[in-house]
């Protein structure tokens, strides 16, 4: 039997995302440089395929959006399975798949930059979401 495939990749536009997390402003300039320097996106973000809602790429989604562009490249994923877990990035601070869920759709205020870590289960490892975000390598003048 062949491994279940729970994860795609396709050209999403902007509007269509939702934010769970909010900023580091510094961090994000910081970033927006590298990016503008390169002028090459290398990493899709992580997305949820039920509710469009950002899971990993937030900085990377607001650089692309100063920069003028109008679409990015996300791994889609079904946030329901079981394979994908959430924790924190914040010592003491316990954050759920329904914190994640409620402050992308505005049901609860958004939720401090950098508090969640999503992990996917792959067989006997566990790895940061990261690591199956397609590498794409894609100029930005394509993506405005």
């Amino acid at each position: 039997m062949a491994p279940r495939r729970i994860f795609e990749t396709k050209l999403m536009k902007l509007t269509e995302l939702r934010l769970h997390e909010r900023i580091n402003p510094d961090y994000l300039r910081e970033f927006k440089k590298r990016i503008e320097s390169g002028g090459v996106l290398k990493r899709a973000i992580a997305v949820d395929r039920n509710t469009n809602i950002i899971l990993d790429g937030t900085h990377r989604f607001y650089a692309l959006k100063e920069l003028g562009c109008k679409k990015i490249p996300a791994t889609l994923f079904d946030y329901r399975l079981p394979e994908i877990q959430v924790r924190s990035w914040r010592k003491g601070i316990k954050v759920t798949k329904d914190d994640v869920i409620e402050a992308g759709l505005g049901k609860k205020k958004k939720l401090p930059p950098h508090t969640s870590k999503h992990i996917i289960k792959m067989g006997s490892t566990s790895k940061h979401i990261s690591a199956v975000e397609e590498k794409v390598n894609i100029p930005l003048e394509s993506l405005r």
